[in-house]
């Protein structure tokens, strides 16, 4: 399996850390906007080939699959393209930044049948997926969620620490981890509120938002997420349900009363990015629909949608 990556990012890299662990894959190409990073980066993982536009990579014969890392206004374009070019494609969270992008990328999957996979990370993190396989043996059933997603992001950087050249958004990007993975634990979502704070006047986008969620179950699900938080970051899930509590705070998962849970045998591997990455590996050789398919991820993007055309209506009502 011959993959090039496009966005050799700090999360490309992640990527890449990932589909080292996986037996018959080879990078073929490395993609960024600057020529001497994607060089260096193509260099250390052992790439042949490097360059600054996916075009490049497209063309080759030695690409199989590409993973797209780049920035979320470029995803859904660029799934199309690589579709367009024959090879499979796993586009990172989010698919897009408008729900009629989204439609159109799953709309080039079912034209292509080639493997259309989207980075919904929380679906393969094993304490999540110990969550899941509970639900599925009957044994659990989600009443309510409550989420928090904090960073401290006032200035646009990445993951490294280095300047962005493109802006992140909590609602488009950070929101859709949650959202999805609500409907995958508790069914498909009926009902979606949101508000959001006021908007930083150099980024441009709002720095603190409030979603309120119902599924067609019942459960509901409350998220907080802001860019203002000065510690301690990251993302926590707390799932209250009918036989058990549990908290999920990066790959760790304790009851309500902090009591560790063992996920040992849960997966091959403790790292959700890796778990991602095989599957997409998986899927495309198996000739099957991956878990996070543009399909089965669609609905996600259809009630961000509509909070966002909410939140435009409540900001030209203010």
């Amino acid at each position: 399996m011959r993959i090039a990556l496009a966005g050799a990012g700090a999360f490309g890299e992640k990527h890449l850390d990932g589909l080292k662990n996986i037996d018959g894959v080879e990078i073929a190409s490395v993609i960024s906007r600057r020529a001497e990073q994607a060089a260096e980066v193509a260099a250390k993982y052992g790439a042949p080939h490097s360059g600054t536009e996916l075009s490049e990579a497209l063309a080759r014969d030695d690409v199989d699959a590409v993973i797209l890392c780049t920035p979320t206004q470029m995803h859904a374009e660029q799934a199309i393209a690589c579709m367009d070019a024959g090879k499979h494609v796993q586009v990172e969270i989010p698919l897009s930044d408008s729900w009629a992008d989204a439609q159109k990328v799953l709309d080039k999957s079912r034209e292509t049948g080639l493997v259309c996979m989207v980075g919904h990370t929380r679906r393969f993190n094993p304490s999540h997926q110990y969550v899941h396989n509970r639900i599925v043996e009957g044994d659990f059933n989600v009443l309510q969620m409550d989420v928090q997603t904090y960073f401290f992001r006032r200035k646009n950087m990445n993951a490294k620490g280095e300047p962005r050249s493109w802006t992140d958004h909590l609602l488009w990007h950070h929101a859709a981890h949650t959202i999805d993975l609500f409907a995958y634990q508790a069914g498909k979502i009926v009902t979606a509120n949101a508000i959001q704070g006021p908007k930083n006047p150099e980024l441009g986008i709002a720095m603190d938002m409030s979603i309120q969620l119902k599924s067609e179950s019942g459960a509901i699900c409350t998220l907080s997420l802001s860019f203002n938080n000065d510690g301690p970051l990251g993302t926590f899930f707390r799932y209250i349900g009918d036989s058990a509590t549990y908290i999920a705070r990066y790959d760790d998962l304790v009851t309500g009363k902090e009591e560790p849970v063992d996920l040992a045998g849960v997966a091959v591997s403790s790292n959700g990015i890796e778990l991602q990455d095989r599957e997409f590996v998986a899927a495309i050789r198996e000739g099957r629909e991956p878990n996070s398919s543009v399909q089965s991820v669609i609905d996600c993007y259809r009630v961000i949608g509509e909070l966002a055309a909410s939140l435009e209506a409540q900001d030209g009502w203010s």
